[in-house]
């Protein structure tokens, strides 16, 4: 083995030593562009207009949710007024039916007692005969 093609221990950690140097030089040339800059003043901008449009959003879905929300109270109100109209209509139609009944009733006992009337008159008639 060729003990030149090997490196030892400090020529490992020259090397090692210059990598992080390079990568630091290259992570400060790229903080101190120009060009970065501006990357990330469109990045911030970018998202700026991002969280615009989310919170147009959101209040779009606010303001639809609202109106769902009242479009639901319309319809139940509506529903509950018909309700009681129907009811009223029930109530109504079951009090004429009762005063129908109550003067069928009323004309079936005039005709019996009529009926009985003219049965005892004729009883009574025959009688005297």
């Amino acid at each position: 083995m060729n003990g030149d093609k090997v490196p030892d221990f400090r020529q490992r950690q020259s090397d090692s030593a210059a990598a992080k140097k390079t990568r630091l030089e290259k992570f400060r040339s790229a903080a101190a562009d120009p060009t970065a800059v501006e990357r990330a003043a469109v990045r911030a901008a970018l998202n700026k207009a991002r969280e615009a449009r989310t919170a147009a959003r959101r209040a779009a879905k606010k303001l639809q949710e609202a109106e769902e929300v009242e479009e639901e109270r319309r319809r139940m109100e509506l529903a509950l007024q018909a309700a009681r109209k129907a009811e009223e209509a029930d109530i109504i139609r079951a009090a004429e039916t009762s005063e129908r009944e109550a003067a069928l009733a009323a004309e079936q006992k005039a005709l019996r007692d009529a009926r009985y009337a003219a049965r005892k008159a004729a009883k009574k008639q025959r009688r005297k005969g």
